[in-house]
């Protein structure tokens, strides 16, 4: 019967050029070379070499055999270059599911870096509110995704990504656009713009302010912080938002300056529980928390341009 070691010694005695080469390329002997030729021979019925002086010569049918073998090493390599970049996570397919305050701008850059070095990577990018992201990874229909923190689902994993401090934002030119830092009484008497909604977000705005004793004058409610910025823009008012968000506005109307105390905004990494963590995702996780711990000493000193 054939075996691939036959088959391999015919090949590189063809590709090197002789027995003594091909011994040296396989690591064996020459006699343990000759002998897998002759079995080969024997099996197949044919003769694949002439002995010309000190040289073999590869026969007609030797050449006919060596290109379908070479087709059939052709296609073993590319399995094994496939598996070796779905190993290294080099290859493959990244579905990721994200609130949209990651996907205005900050998520989509970073995927974009992560497949410059990945040509055979595929990536497919949701966004919605996090308990919909929930559902995606928990399901199945997702790999990886990212949520407000802290979670409490069934049938996820979830780890705590760096908490980023919040921002306030402000039309260009305002008043106050020339202050270090925003604290809560640089709100009184100016028109708020609000993140709407039963969030812990807006609980931990809302409790900060009632401690300071400050009521701002809500003007515009709005569930997205990327509408905010518009509004802030367009001269609504002054908010208070995340840093994802109002990286992505400036130079278009607003600026950012740190808020005092601390609003820290919260993101989780949700991975389907008990499951398989690809090294594609792994890696990806591991670029945006280097992301987010340079954004957050961004937002620190306010977000610079």
């Amino acid at each position: 019967m054939l075996n691939p070691r036959q088959i391999e010694a015919f090949r590189t005695v063809i590709v090197t050029g002789g027995v003594t080469s091909a011994a040296r390329a396989l690591n064996i002997s020459q006699p343990a070379v000759t002998r897998l030729i002759h079995d080969l021979q024997y099996v197949l019925g044919l003769t694949l070499f002439e002995r010309r002086g000190t040289r073999l010569v590869p026969t007609n049918e030797a050449l006919s055999l060596y290109r379908e073998v070479e087709r059939q090493f052709v296609g073993l390599e590319q399995i094994q270059n496939a598996a070796r970049n779905l190993r290294d996570g080099l290859a493959g397919s990244l579905r990721i599911a994200a609130l949209p305050t990651f996907n205005v701008g900050f998520l989509p850059r970073l995927i974009a870096a992560y497949m410059k070095d990945k040509p055979d990577l595929e990536v497919a990018v949701y966004g919605s509110i996090s308990s919909q992201v929930v559902d995606w990874v928990a399901t199945g229909f997702c790999d990886i995704g990212f949520a407000q923190y802290p979670l409490d689902f069934p049938h996820i994993d979830v780890e705590q990504l760096p908490s980023v401090p919040a921002v306030a934002v402000l039309p260009e030119g305002h008043r106050l656009a020339g202050k270090p830092y925003l604290e809560p009484q640089d709100f009184v008497g100016e028109p708020f713009v609000s993140l709407a909604g039963s969030t812990q977000w807006r609980y931990r705005t809302d409790a900060l302010f009632s401690a300071a004793r400050v009521t701002r004058q809500i003007r515009v409610e709005t569930p997205l912080s990327m509408i905010a910025c518009s509004l802030v823009a367009s001269g609504a008012g002054i908010g208070i938002v995340d840093p994802y968000t109002a990286a992505e506005y400036g130079g278009r109307g607003i600026v950012a300056r740190p808020f005092r105390p601390d609003v820290l905004y919260e993101i989780g990494v949700v991975w389907p529980a008990g499951r398989f963590r690809s090294p594609l995702a792994l890696g990806f996780v591991e670029t945006v928390v280097a992301a987010i711990q340079d954004l957050a000493e961004r937002a620190q000193a306010g977000l610079p341009q």
